[in-house]
């Protein structure tokens, strides 16, 4: 894949983020891609990591409760890592049901690993926004970026942009609370991102716990729209309370196409449907 799926002028790209939702079972998370397709989803993403290379060595033997029991934190993240049969099982499912694939790598040996499963492009986390070894080890590959600006300066962000190059990169707004609350979404931020960055394709990545504000940004300009998945919210997970439920991602999807038609042009027209109305109606005098 040499260029991003979507561009400027074309409809909303939506992506459900699996993210670790599917608690280390394969199964999950092949039930969340037919439920991502089934919704209407363009993409489903996941998040590959090496807890031992990304994890501080200062919480690894954090104690967890955890539904296999209590366990250090380290073998926690280790066990919610699928394995590369497992991502072969998901990309086999995404080809046939049409559906486009991809991962945040939060290391550098995640990168490699994602090359050897030919990955179509990359996301970066707001966690890994200032990781400048990793930005750089992704550039090298080639591929389409998508990066998410959460927690990050301005500076921040145009710094990981410089690195990455603003053709062929997507950069979400985002607030990186989980949940995030309303009164700190600072959705006019996007408008200012589409004019500071015009070469690149601006979206919008939410962790609220609603609906409404999701489809606020896509009216703002959000041409790329990612909200995490869940097969059901009161899952155990970090990631479940702010994620949505597969028919909350299907009304998302439904209200932003009506609102892709909506919005039509920036000028005034009087349509054809007018006219008979205005022979009736119009008093002209």
């Amino acid at each position: 894949m040499k260029n991003l799926y979507f561009a400027h002028n074309q409809k909303t790209y939506f992506i459900a983020e699996i993210g670790i939702n599917h608690n280390g079972d394969v199964n999950n998370a092949l039930k969340l891609v037919e439920e991502a397709k089934k919704a209407g989803c363009n993409a489903v993403k996941f998040q590959k990591r090496y807890p031992r290379d990304c994890v501080p060595k200062k919480i690894w033997n954090v104690k967890r409760t955890t539904p296999w029991g209590e366990m250090t934190y380290i073998d926690y993240k280790e066990k919610m890592e699928l394995k590369k049969k497992d991502y072969k099982k998901i990309i086999k499912l995404c080809r046939k049901l049409k559906i486009d694939w991809s991962a945040s790598c939060w290391d550098t040996k995640s990168v490699d690993f994602m090359e050897e499963l030919n990955i179509p492009y990359y996301k970066v986390a707001s966690a890994s926004l200032t990781d400048i070894n990793l930005l750089k080890k992704i550039k090298k590959t080639k591929k389409p970026v998508i990066i998410s600006t959460g927690m990050s300066t301005l500076n921040q962000i145009k710094k990981a942009v410089k690195i990455l190059g603003c053709k062929n990169l997507g950069i979400l707004h985002c607030n990186s609370s989980y949940p995030a609350k309303y009164e700190e979404l600072n959705l006019n931020f996007i408008p200012k991102l589409k004019k500071i960055f015009p070469q690149s394709i601006v979206g919008y990545s939410g962790h609220e716990k609603g609906l409404s504000s999701t489809v606020a940004a896509a009216v703002l300009g959000a041409k790329i729209i990612e909200r995490h998945i869940t097969l059901d919210k009161a899952m155990w997970g970090t990631d479940q309370l702010a994620s949505i439920e597969p028919m909350g991602f299907a009304r998302i999807i439904r209200d932003i196409r009506i609102i892709e038609v909506a919005l039509g042009e920036a000028k005034k027209i009087v349509f054809k449907s007018e006219k008979e109305v205005m022979k009736k109606l119009r008093i002209v005098g």
